[in-house]
C-alpha cells in the first residue's frame, strides 16, 4: 500500500506539472483576460486533480471514477505530446511573424534640418508615419488557437483509435524459436503465452472468457499466465477470473506472479490461481515430459517483492541451480530485465510481458530505459527472451501502436 501510494504521489506531482503546461499552451495563450480565461484555470485544477484521485480511489474501490480519470489521462498524454511536437514550428512561426512586423517599420531616415525663423526653430511638417509594434497580438493569438485545435484534434482523434484497438480482441502473434538442446522429438513443441490480463475496475469476466477461448482454440502443447492477472482481490476479482479453470493443453497450465499481484493481495492470488487448476511456479521447475523428450520448465517470482519487502522475492538458484544443465530450460518471468540474471544459469529461452508492448506510442521508448526487450524476440547476454504484449491494459483503456496479443511460442530443434 505505501508504493501505491508513493506512485500516486510522485504522478499527482508531475500531473500537476504538465497541467500547468497544458494551461499555458491551451487557454492563457489563447484566450484575452476574463470569464473564459478563469473558467479555463478552473477546469485544469480540477483535471490535474482528477489523475491522483481516480489512482487513489480506484484501489479504494471506487470503480466509477475509472472510466473518466483514465480517459483525461490518456487525452492529456496525446496533448502533451502534440504540443511538445509542435513547439519548434511554433517557434519558428512566431519568430517568422516578427521579422515581418520588423520589415514592415519605416527606416531611420537622415535627421530634418530645423527651420529658423523670426518666431524661433520649428519643426519640420510631419510625415503622418506611425512606428509598428514588435509584434501582432491578433497574429499570435489566432497561431496559438490554430495550434490549440490541431492538438485537441489529433489527440482525441488517437485517443479514439486506441480505446478501439485495447477493446478489441487480442491478436495473435506466432514464433518460432530454435533451442540448440531442444531433443528432436520435441520439435515443435508449442506454448500459448499470455500475461498484462489485468482484469480490474474496466475489464472483467467477458475479458477472461474471450481469452481462455482464443487460447484454447490454439491447442497449444502448454499455457503460461506471465503475470499481472489482476489489479484487485480475490473477494473483488475472484468471479472474474474463474473462467481460467476452462484452459486446455495437453502438458499444462502454469501460472507467474507479476507486480500487480503484490499490489492486489498475491498469497490470496496464489492460492486461487492454484483453486482455478494453474500450477504457480514460485522460484520452482517442473519437468516436462512430452514426445519422448525432457524440457524443464522454470518460474520465478516477480522482481517487485524484493522492492516492497516481502520475503519470496524472485530465487533463481532454488529455481535452476541444480538442473541438469543438458536438458533445455525455458523460464517463466514477468519482467524481461530478470533475464539479466537468469543468463548466469544458462537459461535457453524466458518468456515474459509487462512491458504491454509500451501501450501508448511513444511511451514504448521509455520502457526501453528499464526493460532490455519491449516487445517480441530478443537476447540478453546469450539468452533468448520473447515478450509478449499482453492481452489487457493498465490504466487508459487504450493502446496506440501496442496490440492486445496472445502469443504462440514453436520451440524448434536447431
Amino acid at each position: 500500500m505505501l508504493a501505491v501510494l508513493g506512485f500516486v504521489a510522485v504522478l499527482a506531482l508531475v500531473a500537476g506539472l504538465i497541467h500547468l503546461y497544458l494551461w499555458k499552451r491551451l487557454v492563457r495563450d489563447t484566450t484575452t483576460p476574463g470569464r473564459w480565461r478563469r473558467v479555463g484555470g478552473i477546469a485544469a485544477v480540477v483535471l490535474a486533480l482528477l489523475v491522483p484521485i481516480t489512482m487513489a480511489g480506484t484501489q479504494a474501490g471506487l470503480y466509477w471514477l475509472a472510466w473518466p480519470g483514465y480517459l483525461w489521462l490518456a487525452l492529456m498524454f496525446y496533448l502533451l505530446v502534440v504540443l511538445i511536437v509542435l513547439e519548434v514550428p511554433m517557434l519558428v512561426a512566431r519568430l517568422a511573424l516578427r521579422r515581418r512586423v520588423v520589415a514592415a517599420e519605416p527606416t531611420t531616415a537622415a535627421p530634418e534640418p530645423v527651420l529658423v525663423g523670426a518666431a524661433g526653430p520649428t519643426e519640420p511638417p510631419a510625415t503622418g508615419a506611425v512606428a509598428a509594434p514588435d509584434h501582432d497580438p491578433a497574429r499570435r493569438l489566432l497561431l496559438a488557437r490554430g495550434a490549440a485545435i490541431f492538438a485537441g484534434l489529433t489527440a482525441t482523434g488517437v485517443v479514439g483509435y486506441g480505446i478501439r484497438t485495447a477493446l478489441g480482441p487480442p491478436q495473435l502473434d506466432r514464433v518460432r524459436i530454435p533451442l540448440a538442446k531442444l531433443p528432436r522429438s520435441m520439435d515443435g513443441l508449442r506454448i500459448a503465452t499470455v500475461s498484462d490480463i489485468h482484469l480490474g475496475p474496466l475489464r472483467g469476466r467477458a475479458h477472461t472468457e474471450r481469452i481462455v477461448a482464443a487460447i484454447n482454440r490454439l491447442d497449444a502443447d502448454l499455457v503460461a499466465v506471465v503475470g499481472d492477472l489482476v489489479d484487485g482481490s480475490v473477494a473483488e476479482l475472484g468471479a472474474a477470473a474463474e473462467p481460467l479453470r476452462d484452459l486446455r493443453s495437453r502438458y499444462g497450465n502454469f501460472f507467474v506472479t507479476g507486480n500487480h499481484e503484490y499490489y492486489s493481495g498475491v498469497e490470496e492470488w496464489v492460492q486461487e490461481v492454484d483453486r482455478l487448476g494453474l500450477r504457480v511456479l514460485q522460484n520452482q521447475r517442473q519437468e516436462i515430459q512430452a514426445r519422448g523428450g525432457v524440457l524443464d520448465l522454470a518460474g520465478v517470482n516477480d522482481l517487485t517483492a524484493e522492492g516492497i519487502g516481502l520475503a519470496a522475492g524472485p530465487d533463481f538458484a532454488a529455481a535452476l541451480g541444480d538442473r541438469d544443465p543438458s536438458r533445455p530450460v525455458v523460464l517463466l518471468a514477468h519482467q524481461p530485465v530478470a533475464a539479466k540474471e537468469a543468463a548466469r544459469y544458462g537459461v535457453d529461452l524466458q518468456l515474459s510481458g509487462h512491458t504491454h508492448g509500451g501501450q501508448m506510442v511513444p511511451f514504448n521508448l521509455a520502457v526501453k530505459l528499464e526493460q532490455p526487450v519491449v516487445s517480441g524476440l530478443g537476447e540478453v547476454d546469450g539468452t533468448k527472451v520473447y515478450v509478449t504484449n499482453g492481452a489487457g491494459f493498465w490504466g487508459p483503456p487504450v493502446r496506440v501502436g501496442a496490440e492486445p496479443q496472445i502469443s504462440l511460442v514453436e520451440l524448434r530443434s536447431a
